[in-house]
């Protein structure tokens, strides 16, 4: 069976920026090990699969090793292949996810799309040890999410230098570990490691910033607020706090238009 694929470069507005997501809109469900294996394929942060259900669309979202709650850069990417190449007129697109319920995403005038996320659950813990000698620096501040753990730090130069032990990460409890300081020419900026789920440094992670945004929109006093992610590639996104709903805005851009043999 031919099953067309697209790759999409979102948080980006031209090719080879952002984060690459590999987007299968299927007919009906594939099995959950043909969707792992073709995610492992892909090599990808993450492949999304969607299906149309009447009115809206459910999605899900593959590492090359597993299954996650909630991808914002593949959800992105997820929207513009279904706008750009699937004839979706209506400005709004509807997602349901299995594990994060109902995520919208709108089609701006200026070719920009806003996803409209869940807000992480935060909680202020101690410094952790074992996160801080994976990292290789300490932290001023360490605080919990549902999946990941978000620390902390002085200045972004800090973050552009962080040089982490991978093997030691990969040996952590929880999804991944988000980096982060006020930034220089942008409200906050941060770098997200994750490779228990086989993505050593993210390029841009959206669900990051459903962490982020509360965070800083606190620290700041403000509830919009610029964001860039200090990957090699790089990422720059739009967030806004909404209590519990966060609001991240971003453009994409295809790069590759294909089919695959399942």
């Amino acid at each position: 069976m031919k099953q067309k694929i697209y790759q999409i470069d979102a948080f980006a507005d031209t090719v080879f920026g952002g984060n690459p997501a590999a987007v299968c809109i299927l007919k009906e469900w594939l099995s959950d090990e043909l969707m792992q294996n073709i995610a492992a394929e892909n090599n990808l942060a993450e492949t999304a699969f969607a299906v149309a259900n009447k009115d809206s669309y459910e999605l899900r979202w593959f590492t090359p090793e597993l299954e996650v709650d909630l991808c914002g850069h593949a959800t992105l990417a997820s929207a513009f292949t279904l706008f750009e190449y699937y004839g979706h007129t209506n400005h709004t697109i509807r997602f349901v996810s299995p594990r994060s319920g109902e995520l919208l995403v709108v089609r701006n005038p200026d070719g920009s799309m806003t996803m409209d996320f869940p807000t992480d659950e935060l909680l202020a813990v101690e410094n952790q040890e074992n996160i801080n000698k994976a990292i290789g620096k300490t932290p001023s501040k360490t605080i919990k999410g549902k999946t990941d753990f978000l620390l902390i730090y002085e200045s972004q130069k800090v973050i552009e230098t962080i040089t982490p032990n991978f093997h030691l990460l990969d040996q952590l409890d929880c999804r991944g570990v988000i980096v982060s300081a006020q930034g220089k020419e942008v409200d906050f900026v941060s770098r997200f490691f994750a490779p228990q789920c086989g993505i050593p440094e993210d390029p841009v992670t959206g669900s990051a910033h459903t962490t982020l945004t509360p965070y800083w929109s606190a620290q700041l006093g403000k509830t919009r607020l610029t964001a860039k992610q200090l990957s090699q590639r790089g990422g720059h996104l739009s967030c806004e706090y909404l209590g519990n709903r966060v609001k991240i805005s971003g453009k994409a851009v295809c790069y590759l238009v294909g089919e695959i043999e399942i």
